[in-house]
């Protein structure tokens, strides 16, 4: 139907790993704004963390699947 699809599953794994990098960044760097009430990682932010870990490891599943329309 298109000629060039606008993305392949590769460019939508490392989209996808970069939003979970991004995610894990914010996560962490919420001690350095002041933000919580705990002292190192809080719940909050293991919750994050594990939600970041899980989006990083969908878009590395993406990457091996080439250049497929996404």
């Amino acid at each position: 139907m298109f000629a060039d699809p606008p993305l392949r599953k590769r460019q939508l794994g490392f989209l996808i790993v970069l939003a979970g990098v991004a995610l894990a960044v914010v996560a962490l760097g919420a001690d350095s704004l002041g933000l919580g009430r705990f002292n190192g990682i809080g719940p909050a932010q293991r919750v994050a963390l594990f939600g970041a870990s899980a989006v990083v490891l969908f878009g590395l599943s993406l990457i091996p699947l080439g250049n497929r329309p996404a």
